[in-house]
């Protein structure tokens, strides 16, 4: 039985197809959006249309962009020698965000989860692959999520890349900064002192 009128009964089942909107939160967009005047609804229309006409994936990497190229891929001052892997764009923003990396990134839209029939050939390994032929990387950082997923896609990039002659390198996990260490879990905890360095 519907209880809205078919117009919004539509957009509430829209709204529930994306990650992480139930009913009760699409239902709440919904009315939202009933709220709004129909210049904003016209404008959040017109943004994801205008995402979906003109943003699309990079041809080297696969991180989000506008032309053919990515700004990471076009900016001839990142380092070719080293690329950081990432299961998705967003992670490669975070790192952005760290300023702490300059050379390029390879997204692999994913990572390896068998419960969910994903395995290495759902991902964009192929590809990777295809970038280390030219001999010009020397490193792999892979940094994929510290999760079940992420250490055996790690573990899975580590086992494939390593006879090729290329350093790979995992990023470090531990305790985020103003933690307390009494409520770290035990993981978290072993990790930190199994990354430990010299001060």
């Amino acid at each position: 039985m519907e209880f809205y009128a078919e117009p919004v009964e539509n957009l509430v089942a829209e709204l529930c197809r994306l990650p992480g909107i139930g009913p009760k939160s699409a239902s709440r967009i919904a009315f939202y959006l009933m709220s709004v005047s129909a210049e904003e609804a016209s404008a959040l229309a017109r943004a994801i249309q205008e995402l979906k006409d003109r943003v699309s994936y990079c041809g080297v990497c696969f991180n989000v962009c506008e032309g053919e190229l990515c700004r990471v891929c076009a900016d001839e001052r990142r380092d070719p020698s080293v690329i950081c892997v990432v299961e998705e764009p967003r992670d490669l923003i975070a790192i952005e965000r760290s300023a702490r990396f300059a050379g390029r990134y390879h997204v692999l839209g994913g990572a390896i989860s068998p419960i969910d029939g994903i395995g290495p050939d759902e991902l964009r390994v192929r590809e990777l692959l295809g970038r280390l032929e030219g001999g010009t990387v020397t490193e792999v950082v892979v940094a994929t999520n510290p999760n079940t997923e992420g250490e055996a896609t790690a573990i899975y990039l580590a086992q494939l890349l390593k006879p090729l002659g290329v350093k790979v390198t995992r990023i470090a996990s531990g305790l985020p900064v103003g933690a307390d260490l009494e409520y770290a879990d035990e993981v978290t905890l072993g990790r930190a002192m199994d990354g430990r360095r010299e001060l």
